[in-house]
């Protein structure tokens, strides 16, 4: 049987949106943390791969799970992951909570409504911030706004590639009500240009996005640790950046991505702005993200 290894897209945590165990998390945690990655990017790249069809698909993600509970040693990155977590003393939660996104990547091609959306963020998002909050130490008090952050950066992705998902994969995460809303049509993604209803849909949706990213800017603050807390606020100004771009540009024509001089920027401006905040202890405040 081919090991889901074989089945990696071959991106690595380097091609991601956000920064993965970057320079600016101590090392102690960083093989725990690309443990993880490499767990969550394997069963990802099964559930998007081109060529297996969906009862295969599901049965190397129930393999992956399966070994990282314990029963078996023939997948590398769930033997990895689940041995850097005992080490730690932690359990597989969030990483079983992320498989559960991935077999509705299966499953479901399609979103009703906002709420549906927000629901497979809580599992293909959402662990990953309660992971590093974990990893770290810090009170479960900070999820609500780690929760927020992640799904923001969530749903920019699914703006981002919203008609790569729909030629490749025939999956859409934009909602059907927001589409009919806007006199849209899931037909229309798979043009070279969206056309003005889609344009509004997206843009309508980068804006409850932009609502949702509001919710999580207390979270560096709220994180004891400083390299943590300066990792979100990178983290938090890509998500911001990536938003302004979704609310003004067509992701089917132009560029909605972070170049290299701008991750630069960006991560320089975030890091710049939490060691003021830090130094002089100013707080900010999230809005309440619940109605978005």
């Amino acid at each position: 049987m081919t090991t889901a290894s074989e089945l990696r897209s071959g991106k690595t945590h380097r091609d991601e949106n956000f920064p993965v165990a970057s320079w600016i998390i101590h090392r102690r945690h960083r093989a725990l943390i690309l443990a993880f990655y490499n767990f969550v990017r394997t069963a990802d790249d099964i559930a998007d791969h081109a060529t297996l069809d969906a009862g295969e698909k599901l049965r190397y993600l129930d393999l992956l799970e399966a070994e990282l509970l314990g029963q078996g040693d023939s997948q590398p990155e769930a033997v990895k992951l689940r041995k850097a977590l005992a080490e730690r003393g932690m359990a597989p939660r969030h990483a079983l909570d992320v498989l559960i996104a991935f077999r509705m990547d299966v499953t479901k091609l399609r979103y009703e409504n906002w709420d549906e959306v927000i629901h497979y963020c809580r599992y293909s998002a959402m662990p990953v911030g309660r992971f590093m909050l974990d990893v770290h130490g810090e009170s479960r008090s900070t999820w609500a706004a780690s929760d927020a952050l992640c799904a923001g950066l969530q749903i920019n992705n699914h703006l981002q590639d919203c008609g790569k998902d729909y030629r490749n994969l025939n999956r859409v995460y934009l909602p059907r009500d927001a589409l009919a809303a806007a006199g849209a049509s899931v037909e229309q993604l798979g043009g070279n240009r969206a056309p003005p209803p889609l344009l509004q849909c997206l843009r309508t949706l980068a804006g409850r996005t932009e609502t949702l990213l509001d919710g999580s800017k207390s979270l560096g603050a709220e994180v004891k640790d400083l390299r943590l807390g300066l990792e979100i606020s990178v983290i938090q100004s890509f998500a911001d950046r990536i938003v302004g771009m979704l609310k003004v540009r067509d992701p089917l024509s132009e560029r909605v991505h972070l170049g290299p001089m701008e991750l630069l920027a960006y991560s320089a401006g975030g890091i710049a702005g939490e060691m003021t905040r830090r130094a002089t202890g100013r707080r900010p405040v999230s809005k309440p993200a619940a109605d978005a």
